[in-house]
Formats: C-alpha cells, structure tokens, sequence
C-alpha cells in the first residue's frame, strides 16, 4: 500500500493520501473491524456525506454482505483483500482518509503484526464471555456472542445498535497465525505515514492501558480522546466521532 494514500488511525486510525490539491472535500474509507461489516458505520457515513465528503464503506472478506466464508479466508492479506482492491483502483491525486475501527486498524497498516497477539495474551478467558472459538483451517475463527456485545462492546451504545449487531455479526479472525509470521512494513512506506488515534475513554474491550501501549508502540503522531465512548464509538459518541475525524482529517489532508 503506497504511502501517498494513507494516514493511519486505530480504534480510530487514520490515513491519508498526502498528493494533489489541498481541497476541503476528503475520501473517507471506513474499514470495520471483526465480526462487523459496513453496517457498522451507518451513523457515522451520512454525517460525513452531508459535511460534502465523499465516503466508502466497504465489507472485508467473509464479512458483512461480502459472500466469502470465513473458512475460505486463509490468510490476514485475503481478508483486506477488498481494501487493497480500492486502494489499487483511488486516482493518485486523490486524498484518502483511511478509518480502521479496532482490527480495521491492522488492515489500513498491515504493519502491526504483534498487535493481536499481545492482546489475545493479556485477555482471561472470562473475559471473553460467550465468544465462540473455532478451527478454520490453518487459523482460529471467532464469533462475538451477544454476552460480550452487551457488555464488552455496546455497553453504552443505544439497545438498538446492540440489536442491530447481535443480528449481523458473521464469525470472523485475528489472524494471528499468519500476522504472527508477517514481517512490519518498512520505514520507508508504513513509516512516511501520518498516524492518528482517538481514544476511547469507557472502551471495555481495548482498556486505555492498552490504548496507550499502541499508541507507544506505532509512532502515532497525534492522540484525541472521546469521553464516555465504548469499543462502539460511532454509534455510542457518533457526532464527537465525526468532529474529531474532520480535525485531523483538516490537518493532514
């Protein structure tokens, strides 16, 4: 993935494309995270079209609508396979807002290989309440159960949204086997691009310690922080999520 078209930013990464005119109208792409799909931002996108922005929304592999099974997905580069399908074909003065949400954060950086592993070791099993785990082949398949939405994900976000995914959450994976082989993006390419985070304050299932280390640990140039969001901030906190993408968005792009 070519540096010109990224700014990364994880629970909320952001990535933009740092060529042609400076204009206020951006490219956002929205990347979901696990289980999720592009139903997922329905709160967040038609704010951001109505500010004049342009927005993709895009189911990953075996996710959302997106027609693949999850056993047929075998590797972490397969399941951003959509992703990097976009990319390949966005104009190279076009400016894009790449927005990863949770895992979506690996896909826009396909860098941050020890990411999930350090975080699946730190997790009790408890703690992962009625989380279904799977073999799928040469991995390990998930599928967040409706315990752990509700108290885990969308603890604060409306009963409706909690609905909404309990309905259409499709098993999924962290791929931490084949991340756990990949090599870091280069210095050159991952390293050129401007890296934001946004924190979510109240998020119960990425805790802010944790937060705070990948935030450390990926050389993030600029941290906001929504108070009272959970893992869920665009549907718990959707107007202070879409204000704090126009900021850093206004700064990079």
């Amino acid at each position: 993935m070519s540096s010109a078209k990224n700014i990364f930013f994880f629970m909320f990464i952001i990535s933009m494309n740092n060529s042609g005119n400076c204009i206020d109208k951006k490219h956002y792409v929205l990347v979901h995270g696990a289980c999720h799909g592009a139903w997922s931002w329905y709160k967040l996108k038609p704010r951001l079209e109505s500010a004049g922005h342009k927005v993709t929304s895009l189911d990953l592999a075996a996710s959302g609508i997106n027609m693949k099974k999850i056993d047929d997905v075998h590797t972490f580069s397969q399941y951003s396979q959509p992703l990097l399908h976009l990319m390949a074909t966005i104009p190279k003065n076009e400016k894009v807002v790449l927005v990863g949400h949770s895992l979506g954060g690996l896909n826009i950086a396909l860098a941050m290989d020890k990411f999930p592993k350090k975080y699946i070791e730190r997790i009790p099993p408890s703690e992962w309440f009625d989380t279904e785990f799977a073999p799928s082949g040469n991995k390990t398949s998930i599928l967040l159960g409706p315990e752990i939405l509700a108290k885990e994900l969308y603890q604060l976000s409306p009963i409706e949204d909690l609905e909404l995914a309990k309905t259409l959450v499709r098993p999924s994976s962290l791929f931490v086997e084949d991340l756990s082989q990949q090599k870091n993006f280069s210095k050159e390419r991952y390293g050129s691009v401007p890296r934001a985070y946004i924190v979510c304050t109240e998020d119960l299932t990425i805790p802010i310690e944790y937060q705070l280390w990948m935030i450390q640990n990926a050389g993030i140039n600029d941290v906001l922080k929504i108070k009272g969001a959970d893992h869920m901030a665009m549907n718990s906190r959707p107007r202070e999520l879409f204000e704090s993408l126009q900021k850093i968005a206004a700064k990079y792009a």
